[in-house]
């Protein structure tokens, strides 16, 4: 294993800490509150994954602003429809439905940015769909609201993907980072203003201040990741996110699969490894074709 997928791995496992503690906190805080801390907690750490030649304080200053502050909207609805899916419906579930987001992405690149989508990624985005069908079981389980939020979550972080795709490196990390921590942390503040503030416990503020670490030392692990591989190594290892949810909704929360939820999850991560390799293939030939011409 390489320097990258071991920083990726380290990435995704904190993004799955960060999520726990979400859980942990369960209804015993407004989904705004809990939003706001992690948030407030992972910016702090967020300060220090800057690229070298740029700064936080230059965050607004952005080539393509309409693109960064709508990319910022779908990261609020994201993270507010991923909070409500943690407290009150079952982990796998939840992770289940927030990785329906490669079939939005796919869908929506036809219609917006009109890509040619191939028959490859086409079965790849089915079979993760058919993956999702086996692990939440529609229809043989209560489809609650918190499965519709997890659903819409994984509808908004197709649409930030897309809007990224869209921009390409015209956008700068810190414009587009810094614009997200800003949107987040100002809404979910007016919304604890209005639905009101709980104070929380110590040991439901401590949860949250390891939560919001752990995303912070995510990003990082992230963006040195990104800095030392590309987009084909790390993309595989968002998977691990599967076995960890797999992990803590058992022992954590006793939450257990049975065997067609196994078998989806197994399904889920192969499409999307399958679509991810399947890029990388295309890539190296699109890279090699110009150089193959007489």
């Amino acid at each position: 294993m390489t320097k990258v997928h071991s920083l990726a791995l380290l990435a995704y496992a904190g993004f799955s800490l960060s999520d726990v503690a979400i859980k942990l906190v369960g209804p015993g805080l407004s989904i705004f509150e809990i939003a706001f801390l992690e948030t407030f907690f992972g910016a702090v750490i967020l300060l220090a994954t800057r690229h070298p030649n740029e700064k936080w304080t230059e965050f607004w200053r952005t080539e393509r602003p309409l693109a960064v502050h709508a990319r910022a909207i779908s990261g609020v609805v994201a993270s507010i429809c991923a909070v409500y899916a943690l407290t009150t419906i079952p982990l796998m579930d939840a992770y289940a439905l927030l990785f329906l987001a490669p079939f939005f992405v796919t869908v929506m690149s036809i219609f917006i940015l009109k890509e040619h989508v191939g028959i490859w990624r086409w079965l790849a985005v089915f079979a993760g769909f058919v993956g999702v069908l086996l692990v939440v079981k529609p229809g043989f389980q209560t489809f609650e609201l918190g499965h519709w939020a997890a659903t819409c979550a994984g509808l908004a972080t197709g649409s930030s993907i897309l809007i990224m795709r869209s921009v390409g490196g015209a956008a700068k990390k810190t414009s587009v980072l810094g614009t997200l921590m800003v949107y987040l942390l100002t809404f979910n503040l007016c919304a604890m203003l209005v639905v009101g503030i709980t104070v929380p416990s110590l040991g439901q503020f401590l949860t949250l201040v390891c939560g919001g670490v752990c995303f912070g030392l995510g990003q990082l692990a992230l963006l040195t990741a990104a800095r030392s591989g590309n987009a084909n190594q790390i993309a595989p290892m968002h998977y691990s996110q599967l076995a960890w949810a797999t992990a803590f909704g058992l022992f954590l929360f006793g939450e257990h699969l049975d065997l067609w939820a196994i078998v989806g999850v197994f399904v889920i991560a192969c499409a999307g490894i399958l679509t991810v390799f399947r890029e990388s293939i295309r890539g190296r030939a699109a890279r090699s074709a110009p150089a193959s011409r007489p």
